[in-house]
């Protein structure tokens, strides 16, 4: 009996092990699949991204002031070769992106200050699920909102005041692209406020501070590296808005830091560059490539950056 018992384990342990090489093979297939899948995206984005590099300069695409991608089809047409300097778009992106983070940094750094440290839990535990709503919301619905509300308001208060505010502007656009990364910022700032220890809020208590006091003075220079992390990256979150870009800045590529005036961003023209039937072999559409490559390496990079500082933040008071 003890024999057959004992047959019986080594039979169950052996079933365990096959199953747990099953399932992990499983997992990791998966996690190559999105590696694979990942490389894959920006081995495409690399080699179109070449070809058009053949045809323009790498400098004259970077620092170039003129974007005017629209080439003809025969060489004795007008207009036979485009310009394709992508400094206004750069310039149109950065605007947009510093209007939204103008509002959406100081709302969502001072709604988590009060969510952490003066709401109570019942009032917590309904306005933050409240303020998640806002990031549920599709991008195109913000885009619809800022089109047909925001801009006309701006064009009509700005006629008022004797401003000249162009029907699609910047600020259009970055009023309500900040409005939907508030909780983003909300969140993280929140998370990281909650991660200051209790004990630094206690001295500053038994030194004679008062709350104001401590959360200005002890708890916000201890979040600040977190905070400035969340801030990177709701900002590479701007710059990849695509909706709310292209319904409300417009799509004149014009260099102005007037948010005023209509403008133009990166991920606008990648969208007028695909639209329609197009060639993909011309030079026009493989530009689409070449901003969509310089794009991931600017969101990219403020994503590893802005990761780096939240973890090395959390990892402090571990």
């Amino acid at each position: 009996m003890a024999l057959a018992s004992d047959k019986d384990l080594a039979g169950h342990r052996q079933s365990q092990l096959a199953i747990e090489r099953v399932v992990r093979f499983v997992l990791v297939s998966c996690a190559a699949t999105a590696i694979f899948i990942t490389l894959g995206i920006i081995g495409s984005l690399f080699f179109e991204a070449m070809r058009f590099f053949r045809d323009v300069p790498v400098l004259d695409f970077l620092f170039g002031l003129e974007w005017s991608p629209q080439t003809a089809l025969r060489a004795d047409q007008v207009a036979a070769s485009g310009r394709f300097g992508a400094v206004p778009l750069f310039a149109g992106t950065a605007l947009t992106s510093i209007v939204a983070l103008t509002i959406s940094a100081p709302l969502g750094i001072f709604s988590a200050i009060y969510l952490s440290e003066y709401a109570t839990l019942g009032t917590r535990n309904l306005i933050k699920p409240l303020l998640e709503i806002l990031a549920g919301i599709p991008t195109v619905v913000y885009g619809f909102f800022a089109a047909l509300v925001i801009a006309p308001a701006l064009r009509n208060y700005g006629a008022q005041i004797g401003l000249d505010v162009a029907s699609e502007s910047a600020l259009a656009a970055g009023l309500v692209m900040g409005v939907m990364i508030i909780p983003l910022i909300s969140s993280i700032s929140d998370d990281i406020i909650s991660a200051v220890p209790r004990s630094l809020r206690e001295g500053s208590y038994g030194l004679g501070a008062t709350k104001s006091e401590t959360i200005r003075k002890v708890v916000l220079p201890a979040a600040l590296p977190g905070i400035a992390g969340g801030i990177l990256l709701a900002t590479s979150r701007a710059v990849g808005e695509t909706m709310i870009v292209v319904m409300a800045a417009g799509l004149a590529a014009n260099l102005t830091a007037n948010p005023l005036e209509a403008v133009t961003t990166v991920t606008v023209q990648i969208v007028v560059l695909l639209t329609g039937d197009q060639e993909f072999d011309s030079t026009k559409t493989l530009a689409a490539f070449a901003l969509g490559l310089t794009l991931f390496f600017v969101t990219l990079t403020l994503n590893v950056i802005g990761s780096q500082i939240v973890r090395r933040f959390r990892e402090q008071y571990d």
